[in-house]
């Protein structure tokens, strides 16, 4: 069953194509047969703003981690040897600073929704029972449901097509490297990060995933590359967006002092 089928997504899928096919009438007379692309990458932008209170959270969060650091630190030292009294007093210090070791999550869960109604945009035949006309939208010769890929095997590429192609996957490379070099937090355990988590006896150390997930935007590259054109420029909007909103609020968004007022000390 494909499931841009169902009956809420179909509505869902049917209420973004409305959006996305005015957007594209209204900057036709401006952008010309790139306007059905141009309205995706406007689509993208309203959504990274909406988000951008998210974003915040995030940084916020990521400065609270740092904050209490060397608390983790502390607690490390006077519990090491006791992984249910340290498992139990890193909690409440979470808890009890307000912090959570998971808030970065939450931007990259809230544009999976949106991600996905733009792929079934651009890949359905019909939307809600009715034809789908932007199948038919094209930017620079290459049909927005189209992907690289697809056309590779088919022999379709261009030269256009190849530029494109090269452009989004450097783009997205270029700045999945400078969010890793420039932005990314040190690993817990690592030259620079936090502290380990504690972890119950025979619990896996989940570091090596943790470093295995600081590749995963280079995976988007690839992705660009197998997903309709439409979605390769929300990816790229997006990828670039996420690096720049980050970068701003890191320099509006100091994080305080870990020895600042009001910050209570480590509890016996």
């Amino acid at each position: 069953m494909n499931p841009y089928e169902f009956g809420p997504i179909a509505a869902v899928l049917d209420a973004a194509y409305a959006v996305v096919m005015s957007l594209s009438s209204l900057l036709e007379p401006v952008a010309g047969t790139a306007a059905a692309a141009l309205a995706v990458v406007l689509v993208t932008l309203v959504v990274r703003g909406a988000l951008i209170p998210v974003g915040v959270s995030q940084v916020k969060a990521a400065n609270a981690r740092k904050r209490i650091a060397p608390k983790l630190a502390e607690l490390q030292k006077k519990y090491g040897k006791d992984r249910d009294a340290l498992s139990r007093k890193t909690l409440e210090l979470y808890q009890r600073e307000k912090v959570s070791p998971t808030a970065g999550c939450l931007p990259m869960l809230l544009q999976i929704p949106v991600v996905s109604t733009i792929y079934g945009l651009f890949i359905v035949v019909t939307v809600n029972g009715h034809p789908n006309a932007l199948l038919s939208e094209r930017l620079l010769g290459m049909p927005l449901g189209s992907s690289f890929a697809s056309l590779a095997t088919t022999g379709s590429l261009d030269a256009g097509t190849v530029v494109m192609a090269a452009i989004a996957v450097v783009v997205i490379a270029v700045t999945a490297q400078l969010s890793r070099r420039i932005l990314a937090e040190p690993l817990p355990g690592t030259p620079g990060g936090p502290p380990a988590a504690p972890t119950t006896p025979g619990a896996p150390d989940l570091t090596g995933v943790m470093r295995t997930l600081s590749f995963l935007p280079f995976m988007t590259a690839i992705v660009a590359l197998f997903v309709p054109l439409a979605a390769t420029l929300y990816l790229v909007v997006t990828t670039v967006w996420t690096f720049s909103e980050r970068w701003i609020l890191r320099r509006l968004l100091p994080p305080a002092d870990a020895t600042s007022p009001g910050t209570a000390p480590v509890p016996a």
